[in-house]
């Protein structure tokens, strides 16, 4: 880790009494602010802070460690910005995490566009469906369809993700066409582990409406559902971007035109503004850029 924003985060912390404080000061995540202490402490050899619920203190190791860390930024700010060319050409690894439909319908050939026009940068995609933790996983940057964001991240909106309800002609034969939402319980609704397991949210006539849904599948990976929805298993939930291709090709039937499903944010998720690197932020804004003029 970097040695002068460790010790600039070290200041921050004495100067604003915790870590909240310096994450706020510093536009960091306060994961990362946590990080940046804990390798303080490992190259002292010793606990710096008295931490209590109400304050923190400083040790007498932390005293002697932030009068070091005080001059560090001294010298730091004496230093004249200059930029190089070197550091500051997109080249090296980043670590990205995403879903999988994330992953395979619009990230990849994101990636590709990138990779071509940065050559000397490469990328190891994490498939993770689950919420990962982007410091003890040592993830540069994740892609997320949410509306709940971790208040100690930083996040860069990318792009509104609409969804579509739909069931293959096969179930609707079966089973019948919903006119409602309120129909929705009395058929076998697909659910996804992580959002909205029990409970869809629509937009009618200008008002949120919550439906109380359930079925004998539910799974931690949306193209699951996708795919038993095309198999005639039930009726899903799916973003526009994953079923479009299969509504268009007749596997899939899209329902309740009257009844909008809740937009979802794509969002870029990373842990501090501070000292971006140039693969990092070119990638950020190269996402923004791509998922604006529609994606792929």
């Amino acid at each position: 880790m970097d040695r002068i924003v460790a010790a600039e985060v070290f200041v921050a912390i004495v100067e604003r009494g915790s870590l909240i404080g310096a994450a706020n000061a510093l536009d960091m995540s306060r994961a990362m602010v946590t990080r940046y202490l804990a390798q303080m402490e490992t190259w002292a050899g010793a606990r710096l802070l008295h931490r209590t619920t109400r304050k923190l203190g400083l040790t007498a190791a932390g005293e002697a460690t932030l009068a070091r860390c005080r001059e560090i930024r001294a010298l730091a700010e004496q230093m004249p910005m200059v930029a190089d060319p070197q550091t500051d050409e997109p080249r090296g690894m980043l670590r990205i995490a995403c879903s999988q439909s994330l992953g395979q319908q619009m990230l990849a050939p994101a990636l590709a566009d990138y990779l071509q026009r940065y050559p000397r940068t490469a990328v190891d995609l994490q498939i993770a469906n689950q919420t990962v933790n982007l410091v003890e996983e040592r993830i540069d940057l994740a892609i997320r369809i949410t509306n709940h964001l971790d208040p100690n991240l930083i996040a860069r909106p990318l792009a509104n993700c609409p969804s579509v309800v739909c069931a293959s002609p096969e179930y609707l034969g079966a089973r019948g066409k919903p006119r409602r939402a309120e129909d929705l319980a009395l058929h076998n609704c697909l659910t996804y582990s992580y959002f909205g397991k029990s409970l869809w949210v629509f937009d009618y006539e200008g008002e949120p409406l919550n439906i109380p849904v359930s079925g004998n599948l539910s799974a931690n990976e949306s193209t699951v559902l996708l795919a038993a929805a095309v198999h005639g298993v039930g009726i899903t939930m799916q973003p526009v971007f994953a079923a479009a291709p299969l509504i268009a090709a007749g596997k899939l039937v899209s329902l309740l035109p009257l009844y909008r499903p809740q937009d979802m944010g794509i969002h870029a998720v990373y842990t501090s503004r501070q000292h971006l690197p140039a693969t990092l932020r070119t990638m950020l804004d190269f996402l923004a850029a791509w998922f604006s003029s529609g994606g792929p």
